[in-house]
């Protein structure tokens, strides 16, 4: 329960199926709170240690203002609550941000941490207290078929989540609970109003949960300390132009626009970013296109079709798949050729591949 509406609906949904709900809000912001009891009148459990939500520490989706939101819905609905302190397993998912950033690509932490921790570390703690299932408020969608459990696309196209979620270990989906992946945006934001609950009109958290500062090319600086190797290198055009300098590649991405430090005229964007050089390279819109991929560290949460076999791509949460080729390679690799050249490949991004609705797995992009 992370405070939010859709974690909230997740929670009343399962109670109303009538499940035993526990909720757990997971604290892994950068400040560090020693574990305490919740309030006077609640101990901390030895299995699920509990921290001070008073506390003022907003981080996003993590403060202690949404740890508070929680709570009041857990009472609402009267259900346990627990605070878990994760700021420990959560420190290597910062570590893994920071290293990405710093050698010129573009990670995922969302990814990440529905990989080691939502549905990862969060698992120990079910186990511990005997609880059968983990569940979110991820907008995707778990179908049992015969004796295999299918990850697949929410039903709300513009706010599907099972991109983020195609790490996950295939042998956890049947232990899995994903119930607002079956509804729309506005219905559960009407059924949380309709029970009471008080966070019905929250706004969704756009933000990295641990990026304090507004901008992950400050955070990265800042983590890494003045002792590092500094990555400040050229701006240059697709044609070798050199058209400014910049203070280090952990400010840019691939397909980035805005704030590049250099005035064209017209539009660029950064195509490449070059972590020997420190080169940015920018060009046009058109020059971003790219007509394949390959990626490592690939994931499957069903048998692949084939060594080689269409599907749907999809290189960024906020894009939509597309039509593609895909080709198993070694080493546990995978190659994507696109029908179409796609804008926005970059290098650290995970590639998910589908077979119309249904996840079959995916990998993080290495070249293109």
């Amino acid at each position: 329960m992370s405070g939010g509406v859709d974690s909230s609906v997740a929670a009343w949904l399962l109670r109303e199926a009538g499940h035993e709900v526990i909720g757990v809000f997971m604290r892994h912001g950068e400040q560090s709170i020693s574990a305490c009891s919740l309030d006077g009148s609640r101990a901390a459990s030895p299995l699920l240690p509990v921290l001070d939500t008073r506390a003022d520490h907003k981080q996003g989706c993590c403060s202690a203002s949404d740890a508070e939101d929680a709570r009041r819905v857990a009472d609402n609905l009267e259900i346990p609550f627990y605070a878990l302190n994760l700021q420990a397993e959560f420190r290597g998912i910062i570590d893994y941000f920071v290293n990405e950033y710093s050698i010129g690509r573009t990670p995922n932490p969302c990814v990440m941490c529905n990989n080691q921790i939502k549905f990862g570390k969060l698992f120990d703690y079910a186990d511990s207290v005997n609880a059968e299932f983990v569940a979110t408020g991820h907008y995707a969608r778990l179908v049992q078929a015969g004796n295999e459990c299918h990850l697949l696309r929410g039903v709300d196209g513009r706010k599907d989540q099972s991109y983020v979620l195609f790490g996950i270990e295939r042998h956890l989906l049947p232990r899995m609970l994903l119930p607002v992946g079956t509804f729309e945006k506005p219905k559960i934001r009407e059924m949380a109003a309709h029970v009471g609950l008080n966070v019905a009109e929250k706004k969704d958290s756009q933000e990295i949960c641990f990026v304090n500062s507004g901008h992950h090319g400050d955070f990265v600086r800042a983590r890494k300390g003045a002792d590092q190797e500094s990555t400040a290198g050229r701006i240059v055009t697709t044609d070798g132009k050199t058209v400014g300098e910049h203070p280090g590649i952990e400010n840019f991405t691939i397909g980035q626009r805005k704030k590049l430090g250099v005035a064209m005229g017209e539009p660029f964007f950064v195509t490449r970013i070059d972590p020997i050089s420190n080169d940015v390279v920018i060009g046009r819109k058109e020059d971003l296109g790219q007509s394949q991929l390959t990626a490592s560290k690939t994931n499957w949460l069903t048998d692949v079709p084939g060594e080689s076999f269409a599907c749907s791509a999809q290189i960024r949460y906020n894009s939509q798949p597309v039509p593609a080729m895909a080709t198993l390679l070694p080493d546990q690799r995978l190659q994507i050729k696109f029908d179409m050249p796609q804008s926005g490949v970059a290098p650290g991004q995970a590639v998910v591949v589908f077979d119309g609705e249904r996840v079959l797995g995916g990998g993080w992009i290495d070249s293109f």
